[in-house]
C-alpha cells in the first residue's frame, strides 16, 4: 500500500488564537474547541489540519525543542487578486504581522505573507490571469 500525505500539524501556544487566525482564512475549525490540546478538521481538499498546544507536544515527547525560523509555510489559495488584497487587509486589521504585502510575483501570481499567532508563515496567493 502507498503511503499518502494525510494531516498538516501546527504547534501552537495558545489553541484560541491560533484558531480565530485560521478561521479568518476560512477554515471550518468545529466551535467550543478552544481549550483543547489537539484540535484538527477537514478542508475542503480532503487532507486535515491539526493544532497541537506545546503542553501536549511536550507530555508526548520531553526532549521536544521548539525550532526557531521558518522551515515551513503553508499556502491558501484565493479565488482571485483582488481577495488576496482582501484578505492579507482583514487580516493586518485585525492585528497580525504582515511579512510581505501583496506584489504581483514573477511566476504568475499574487501573493503575500502574513504571520500566524505563533509566528509560522502563512501565504496567500491567486493566479494572475
Amino acid at each position: 500500500m502507498a503511503i499518502q500525505l494525510d494531516m498538516i500539524g501546527i504547534v501552537v501556544h495558545n489553541m484560541e488564537a491560533a484558531l480565530r487566525f485560521y478561521r479568518l482564512l476560512g477554515m471550518e475549525i468545529p466551535a467550543g474547541v478552544e481549550a483543547e490540546d489537539h484540535v484538527e478538521c477537514i478542508t475542503a481538499s480532503g487532507y486535515r489540519v491539526a493544532w497541537d498546544t506545546v503542553t501536549l507536544i511536550k507530555s508526548l515527547d520531553p526532549n521536544w525543542v521548539e525550532p526557531v525560523g521558518h522551515g515551513m509555510s503553508l499556502a491558501f489559495k484565493c479565488s482571485r487578486p483582488a481577495e488576496v488584497d482582501q484578505r492579507y487587509q482583514e487580516l493586518v486589521e485585525a492585528g497580525y504581522p504582515g511579512r510581505k504585502a501583496p506584489w504581483d510575483a514573477f511566476w504568475g501570481q499574487r501573493y503575500a505573507q502574513i504571520q500566524d499567532p505563533d509566528g509560522n508563515l502563512v501565504d496567500l496567493f491567486a493566479p494572475l490571469s
